[in-house]
């Protein structure tokens, strides 16, 4: 078997993780219209090939002796400039381990469930309407298979300049996958507005890497994290907060959040595998592979907390104002990343804890998106709940799967969420003073908002009148629910079980020791402001009081299929997303418009001005010089004569002066 960087066995096999999707990418890309009619099947099996590729090393790996379950695989040399070198490398450890069977499984899922969602409309009224047909369909599974490889880049590199490239790689993606529908202007414009915001939080992942080698000379994870202890506190503070700054964009954090809920205009597979599973999670990844750089510094990880805790309130207060099912779900994932954020930013106590969420929550929050799109192909695409209803009846298995990955994001008792979040939420409250009291209430009444918002979903969706029998879809289309095809219903039932039984599979198995080569151990304390015992109580308490609320507020009235104008200013600040646009437009989009107007004012009329003016200058001169240039000697003797003179005269005047 071929060894790379000293490895043997399935470990040497890692380059083809990422270098599966990226070819079948590639073959997509380049093949053409020739590939239409095979094309999605490859880029589901190039998926699953790396799948597989991660489940054998993952089972090596579980073999070896937990302080040998980190190895790092020398691919080739990449740059080197000076003393500046970097090479293209893999780091195998739990951490990334854990990471590729996320992205390579749940990816996977998603893979086979468009192959049905993106089918080519034939023309009946009851399919999923795909403009472009198989050529769509085939770009689709291409764009997906090159984020997956990006993705996989991002998590396996070894050093920062790896992950570097994969975030980058990641955006690219995502800018293609989120504007895919290019004959919608909304497609396009969520797209531009996905990849701006993320270019503000790429500037801070750059320089923080920038601080990273000007202080130790190196980017390399093990030789950074070994020798942080060098750097000042004032520059690792920055270092901190940069990491964050990138974080918060890829994550749809507090104060770069708003792109994720427009980023709905892609396909639901998008939302399902980016904006659920894999992307947003990038954020979290980065903090908790940061964790010996977080170490040192209290307040950067007081700064990735206080972000989080903002964030799980303002998506769970969003949530429950929307109509659109995307979106709601949208502000949802924003909210759960926010509980990620409040855990790994507790350090210690919480690395573990907040990648155990993650991981649930993608089963669980992939699972709705997934049913979501259910919902939307058997409802001629239409995303307004107000004109649902009554579906339980008519999509029996769309129904179970959704209601079971409901219940899981709730925090119902031993279900995945109850598992992950309430242990979150204990860790909140574990902190002491006013952190365990900030922490630890706002992630509370974050559950009970979540658990009404998501219980008015599913009330809107599921239960009540069929509010659709009289009504047409936006194309003109009568509306026929119906069940969605075992291509896109197989998947919903993986990640329903998973959903269901995720949490307590990966609690018994002890996925905070399998971690814990990577993140440290998980340190609890005992010393918080409300005992451990009475915590998961509390959770449950108030999620059932979200619960009864948005039953005696929507279940038991009637829902209008027109929404009324909102009377209250809390629910009008909600359905602007809490004016998070026009804060952004106010105070960075508009100032940075009028900066770089004034900047071009200053480019053009100072900076060209001096050069174009000197320039002028010069050419006005020599041209009224070169007449002087007559090509006459007696000009040219008179010249002299004339100069003569004056020089004579000017000697005379000195001298007798």
């Amino acid at each position: 078997m071929p060894e790379i960087g000293g490895a043997s066995g399935a470990a040497s096999l890692a380059w083809l993780l990422f270098v599966l999707p990226a070819l079948g990418a590639l073959v997509l890309f380049v093949a053409g219209r020739r590939a239409n009619a095979w094309g999605h099947w490859l880029g589901v099996a190039t998926v699953l090939a790396s799948f597989a590729v991660g489940l054998a090393i993952f089972f090596e790996t579980l073999g070896l002796d937990p302080g040998q379950r980190t190895r790092e695989l020398h691919l080739f040399d990449w740059m080197s400039v000076g003393s500046f070198t970097v090479d293209f490398g893999v780091r195998l450890d739990p951490l990334s381990l854990t990471f590729v069977l996320l992205i390579t499984g749940v990816g996977s899922l998603i893979h086979i469930y468009s192959v049905g969602y993106m089918a080519p409309h034939d023309g009946g009224d009851d399919d999923h309407a795909e403009p472009g047909g198989d050529s769509s369909r085939r770009r689709f599974f291409a764009q997906l298979n090159l984020f997956v490889a990006a993705m996989l880049v991002l998590v396996l590199g070894n050093n920062f300049v790896m992950l570097y490239l994969g975030w980058e790689g990641v955006g690219l993606a995502s800018y293609l996958l989120i504007g895919f529908y290019q004959d919608r202007p909304s497609a396009a414009t969520a797209a531009k507005k996905a990849f701006l915001m993320n270019r503000v939080g790429d500037v801070g992942l750059a320089i923080a890497i920038f601080l990273l080698w000007l202080e130790l000379g190196t980017v390399q994870y093990s030789e950074v994290f070994e020798r942080i202890g060098e750097v000042g506190a004032p520059t690792l503070v920055a270092i901190t907060v940069m990491l964050l700054l990138g974080a918060c964009g890829k994550s749809g954090q507090f104060p770069l959040q708003a792109w994720l809920p427009d980023a709905m205009e892609g396909p639901t597979p998008v939302s399902a595998l980016i904006h659920a599973a894999t992307m947003v999670t990038a954020g979290v990844y980065l903090i908790a592979r940061c964790g010996p750089i977080y170490n040192l510094t209290e307040t950067g990880r007081l700064v990735v907390t206080l972000v989080g805790v903002v964030t799980l309130l303002i998506g769970a207060i969003i949530g429950c104002a929307y109509d659109d099912i995307k979106k709601v779900l949208a502000y949802s994932t924003v909210s759960q990343i926010g509980y990620m954020f409040l855990a790994v930013g507790l350090g210690p106590a919480g690395y573990a804890l907040g990648i155990f969420h993650l991981l649930t929550h993608g089963f669980f929050k992939a699972g709705l998106f997934l049913g979501a799109g259910s919902v939307m192909h058997a409802m001629n695409d239409d995303v307004d709940m107000r004109r649902y209803g009554g579906l339980a009846r008519h999509m029996p298995i769309t129904f179970v799967t959704f209601g079971l990955g409901y219940l899981a994001l709730i925090g119902f008792p031993l279900l995945s969420g109850y598992f992950s979040k309430d242990a979150i939420i204990e860790a909140a409250f574990g902190q002491e003073g006013w952190q365990g009291w900030v922490y630890g209430g706002a992630a509370t009444l974050a559950a009970g908002l979540t658990a009404f918002y998501m219980t008015r979903l599913v009330l809107m969706t599921f239960f009540g009148e069929k509010r659709w029998e009289n009504l047409k879809s936006d194309d003109g289309h009568d509306y026929h629910p119906h069940e969605s095809p075992v291509t896109m219903t197989a998947p919903m039932v993986v990640l329903a079980l998973g959903s269901v039984g995720a949490g307590a599979v990966l609690s018994g198995i002890g996925l905070t020791e399998w971690l814990a080569p990577s993140l440290g151990e998980l340190q609890e304390s005992d010393h918080g402001v409300l005992p451990h015992a009475v915590v998961p109580w509390l959770v449950v308490g108030i999620s059932a009081l979200g619960v009864l609320i948005a039953y005696l507020v929507v279940g038991r009235r009637p829902t209008p299929v027109e929404r009324p104008e909102p009377v209250s200013f809390p629910v009008r600040a909600a359905r602007r997303d809490l004016y998070a646009n026009a804060i952004n437009e106010t105070f960075i989009a508009r100032p940075g418009t009028w900066l770089s107007r004034a900047l071009v004012y200053v480019d053009n009329r100072g900076v060209d001005g001096v050069v174009n003016g000197t320039a002028a200058l010069l050419g006005g001169s020599s041209g009224r010089l070169r007449r002087l240039q007559t090509g006459f000697v007696r000009s040219y003797a008179l010249s002299i004569l004339g100069g003569s003179v004056l020089v004579i005269a000017a000697m005379l005047a000195v001298r007798f002066a």
